[in-house]
Formats: C-alpha cells, sequence, structure tokens
C-alpha cells in the first residue's frame, strides 16, 4: 500500500486551528485545501459529508450567526461528475433517518405513557353516561307524575310488609299496568251517620312563614284512633242492617285508589263474609304510618336505628302529623258537634279533633260501599261553614331533597312542591283521595322541619298552605275516575273468590299486587300475648326470692326505660 504522509503538523498556542506562521510550513500536497473556521462551542456532526447541498436544499446561511460553518462548508460541496471513468452504479449515501420499526420498545414506551391519559378519558365519559342516564330518569319523573310508570328504586332495599308463609296460596297477581287503563265513574256519595265534635280551625297560621316560624307542640293527652274495618261499632251495625255490600275506612281505600303510585310494601286483609266483603288492614299495620321520600331517586339509609331510615322517618312523620293537625286549632272549647259522639272514646277521655262520615256509594243495582272518612277541622265564613282536612309535610335533611325550605318556601313554593310531588307521590295523592272521599271543602299542608337536621324531637311549622281537593288533585294528576276503577275492579275480583280470610299486598320488587289465600286465623294472636294461669306459672325456689325479687325489678326498669324511649 502506499502511504500517507501529511507532514508535520505545529502546535498552536494562541487558539484554534494552525498558527498564521504555519503555512509555508505545510506541505504543497495541503496547501490548496480550503480550512472552514468553526468556534469553540460549534458541535461537530459528521467527520464528512457526501450529501450535495444541491441534495439538502434546507441548508440556509444564517447572517445572524458569524460562525456559522454552513457557508465555509459549502467549499467541500464539490459537483459530482458522472463521467471521468466513474462507477456509473455509484449513489449518494441517504441522509434520512432510518424510519422507526412499527413494533418495538420506544412503541411500547410510548403507549404506556399515554395509558393514563386514555384512563382519564375513560372516567370522565362514564361520568357523562352517569349524568345523561341521570336527565333522563329526572325527565321520566317529570313527565310521568302521575306514577304509572315511575322508575324503582332498587327492590334488595325493599322488604315485604308481611311475611309470606308456607300454608298460603297465591290465587292471583295483578299488574300495575292494567290498573292504569281502567275507568269507572259513581254518582255522588250519600251521609248515612256523622259522629264526634271538630274544632274551628286558626286563621293566623296561614300567614306563618320561615322568618315567622313557630314550634310544633305536643299533645300527648289528646287520643287518636285508628281503629280498622271490623272493629267499628258504627260499621258492625251498618252492616248488620244491611245499609251495604263492601265495607271499608277511608285509609285502606285510598291505598287501593293511589296503589299505581306505591313503591313500598304494604297489605290489606280481605274477609268474605257471606255476601259481604271487609276491608281490614293488620294491628301495627304500616297504612297507621306515613311514608317519606317513598317516590324518590336518592336511598334511604338501610339501618332501622338510623333517624333517617325509611322506618323512623315513617313513625316521625306520622308524630308530626297528628301534633300539627292539633296545634292549628283555636283551643277555646267552642266545638261543632254532629249526631253521635266519637265511636271509640270512652266518657271524659280527651280526644282529637276529628269527625267521622259514614259515607255509600253506589257501584251497581245491587251493590252499595260504605266508608268511613274523616275530617279535621272547620272554619265558618258568612254563615257558610266549611270542612277541612289537615296533613304536614315533613323536612328531615335537606341534602336528601335538593331544595331547602327556609330559604325557598317565600321565593319559590311552587319548587318545593314540586320536590315533593316527585318525592312523595303515594303519600300526597292518599292525602288528596281522602279529602276528596269525604268532600272537604278545603285540605291544609304544612310544612314542618326539624329544628336542627339530626334532632328528630323538635320541629317547627314554616308555612300553612290550603287548596281545593279538586283541583289539586287536576295539578297532581289525580283522576278520580280511574281510581274507583281500580276499587270497583279489586272488589268484582274479590266477590268471585269463596268465604275466607284473604290479603292482598303490594309486591315490594314489582309494580304488582297478588292476592293470597289465608287461614281464618291468620293475623289474630300477632301482637296480643295472653298470660298463663296463676297456677300454672313457673314458682322460683323459696331460696332464691331475693333475687327473684331483683330480677322482676330489674325488668321492669328496663320496661319503664324502653316506654319512655318509644315515648
Amino acid at each position: 500500500m502506499v502511504g500517507f504522509d501529511i507532514g508535520a503538523v505545529p502546535f498552536n498556542s494562541d487558539g484554534w486551528g494552525p498558527p498564521d506562521t504555519a503555512a509555508p510550513l505545510l506541505s504543497d500536497h495541503l496547501s490548496n485545501i480550503p480550512f472552514a473556521p468553526f468556534n469553540r462551542s460549534d458541535k461537530l456532526g459528521r467527520i464528512a459529508d457526501w450529501i450535495p447541498k444541491t441534495l439538502n436544499p434546507s441548508r440556509n446561511h444564517n447572517p445572524r450567526n458569524p460562525f456559522d460553518t454552513t457557508a465555509s462548508a459549502a467549499a467541500f460541496d464539490y459537483p459530482l461528475d458522472g463521467g471521468g471513468g466513474g462507477d456509473d452504479s455509484f449513489r449518494l449515501v441517504d441522509g434520512k433517518p432510518a424510519p422507526r420499526p412499527k413494533f418495538g420498545p420506544k412503541w411500547r414506551f410510548q403507549q404506556q405513557r399515554q395509558l393514563p391519559q386514555r384512563r382519564d378519558e375513560e372516567v370522565e365519559a362514564r361520568k357523562r353516561e352517569q349524568e345523561k342516564e341521570r336527565a333522563r330518569r329526572d325527565r321520566h319523573y317529570n313527565n310521568n307524575r302521575s306514577g304509572n310508570n315511575m322508575p324503582r328504586r332498587e327492590a334488595a332495599i325493599l322488604k315485604s310488609s308481611v311475611d309470606i308463609q308456607p300454608e298460603w296460596t297465591m290465587l292471583d297477581q295483578i299488574p300495575f299496568s292494567s290498573f292504569s287503563k281502567l275507568s269507572y265513574t259513581v254518582p255522588d256519595p250519600e251521609d248515612i251517620l256523622v259522629c264526634g265534635g271538630l274544632e274551628f280551625y286558626d286563621r293566623s297560621y296561614d300567614r306563618v312563614n320561615p322568618k315567622n316560624e313557630k314550634r310544633l307542640e305536643r299533645f300527648k293527652n289528646r287520643n287518636f284512633f285508628k281503629v280498622t274495618t271490623t272493629d267499628d261499632p258504627i260499621i258492625r251495625r251498618l252492616a248488620n242492617e244491611d245499609k251495604a255490600t263492601v265495607f271499608a275506612t277511608d285509609t285502606i281505600l285510598s291505598t287501593l285508589m293511589c296503589a299505581t303510585r306505591s313503591v313500598y310494601s304494604w297489605d290489606i286483609v280481605i274477609q268474605r263474609v257471606g255476601n259481604k266483603l271487609f276491608f281490614d288492614k293488620r294491628d301495627g299495620s304500616q297504612l297507621d304510618l306515613l311514608s317519606v321520600n317513598e317516590t324518590s331517586m336518592e336511598p334511604l339509609p338501610e339501618a332501622k336505628e338510623d333517624i333517617n331510615s325509611a322506618y323512623s322517618l315513617s313513625v316521625e312523620a306520622a308524630y308530626i302529623n297528628q301534633n300539627f293537625s292539633q296545634q292549628v286549632l283555636v283551643r277555646d272549647g267552642n266545638k261543632v258537634t254532629f249526631e253521635e259522639p266519637n265511636p271509640f272514646a270512652n266518657e271524659g277521655e280527651e280526644v282529637a279533633s276529628v269527625a267521622y262520615r259514614y259515607r255509600r256509594w253506589k257501584l251497581e243495582d245491587d251493590m252499595y260501599l260504605v266508608t268511613r272518612c274523616e275530617v279535621h277541622s272547620v272554619t265558618e265564613a258568612k254563615g257558610q261553614r266549611s270542612y277541612l282536612t289537615l296533613n304536614a309535610l315533613n323536612e328531615f335533611d335537606p341534602k336528601y331533597s335538593g331544595v331547602d325550605w327556609r330559604k325557598k318556601l317565600e321565593t319559590q313554593r311552587g319548587a318545593v312542591l314540586a320536590t315533593e310531588l316527585k318525592n312523595n307521590a303515594n303519600k300526597l295523592a292518599k292525602w288528596t283521595a281522602q279529602a276528596l272521599l269525604a268532600s272537604a271543602d278545603m285540605m291544609k299542608l304544612g310544612y314542618v322541619s326539624r329544628v336542627h337536621p339530626r334532632d328528630h324531637f323538635n320541629h317547627v311549622i314554616l308555612s300553612v298552605v290550603g287548596y281545593k281537593p279538586r283541583e289539586f288533585a287536576t295539578q297532581i294528576n289525580l283522576n278520580t275516575s280511574n281510581m274507583w276503577g281500580i276499587v270497583k275492579s279489586i272488589v268484582d275480583l274479590c266477590m268471585k273468590l269463596n268465604e275466607g280470610k284473604y290479603v292482598l299486598m303490594k309486591d315490594p320488587s314489582k309494580p304488582q299486587v297478588r292476592i293470597y289465600e289465608v287461614p281464618a286465623d291468620a293475623f289474630e294472636n300477632d301482637y296480643v300475648e295472653e298470660p298463663l294461669p296463676e297456677e300454672e306459672q313457673v314458682q322460683p325456689p323459696a331460696e332464691e326470692d331475693g333475687n327473684a325479687e331483683q330480677a322482676t325489678g330489674t325488668a321492669d326498669a328496663e320496661e319503664e326505660k324502653e316506654i319512655t324511649t318509644e315515648a
């Protein structure tokens, strides 16, 4: 091989590159090679660049950088000559960056960096879908306030009102969809008998507002009666006189009329005696209580001991309703009495202001229905008396309803009522049906709230509003013809049954009712405990008399404590 001698390279102690005095020392074969000046901060990219300037037009001279080497490097851009004995197959080196592989470590790394972003997008998309679903359900509620097609809460949190026994026989089940198509018109009722006494309504409560609230009082000395149909002495007398074929109370009848709006389970005992039909409720039935937030989409706490559970709120609502109906009266001793006194009160007993109207409707030519209806108060204006029903809505925690009564009752009363119609559609419909059955001239609704959301013992009255029952029924889309159509269909179904006892129960998980045939002694001994005769009781040994007396005293103390707690 031929050697390559570059000659002596002088050292430049003053800077970079060859010294000025080194030019004569260069070899002759290096004297004509151009030199490209460079700065110390410049970075060397390539030792040799084989790409001509004509093939890379992006290289432009930067006039702002005096040390730009692109201009001086042009001296190395020699034109290629295809002739001169060169190889015709010669090609320039491709300066394009090598293509990245479609699958490789770098692609996987980038995918992992994008995963969190994609997961966030999925979460946001899921939230948007949930919001759309919630908005759709709200629109569905507003468009179907009649309750026929209301969305239901999870059936897992709803329990049956009565335990189905193995010996019961299910005869039929009726879906609510068939109830919504029924219609029946009944003539105006006639009053057979009116019992009890009414106190006058205090008109000053019409001016109560959240800024001028009134404390809810307690009426422990007044007795309230929730007597079922067959235990009513007046109904027994009318049944013996063959005044009707079907007998019920307004509470039971309104439950049937508004069945399509119910979500919680309920049950009614039906007794067929001869050609007569009696609709009863069990002792301690849930019909004696008032549901709260029954048709709301927000679930209540499941723990029964929680003050905001469905059971606790029902007891609280019943307590509020009773006290409210007595507080808004003029307590001056002036009463309106009727033909007979209260049939359930003993002589000298202080009873609540209530009048019982025993009314009869004609269902068919040979079929009549007698119902005990209630009115709670009376007003007198221009010599005419008007009968009222008194009921109270209760606010337990604004977080559940989303509407604070203390802020909205004065400025947005319609919004408050609309929220109550959505959350308590069944309860308001039953109150309206009871007012229509009693032919009340006015129904008063009180807005009662807790003093504090966690205090379920103390309450205040924030407002009292009056409505005419027929106008309010139209406002909440309560059709009287449909109400009587439901009652007539159930009566016709029960009249085809044999003599005996039956239970009509609302299914806890489905919008339907079921009819069971039960033994004749069902529900009779559930709440009655008869003590054993004294001679059959187990006597404690003589030496343990002291311990027995101590145990008896402890049991009595615990029982007294339990009663005080319930009170």
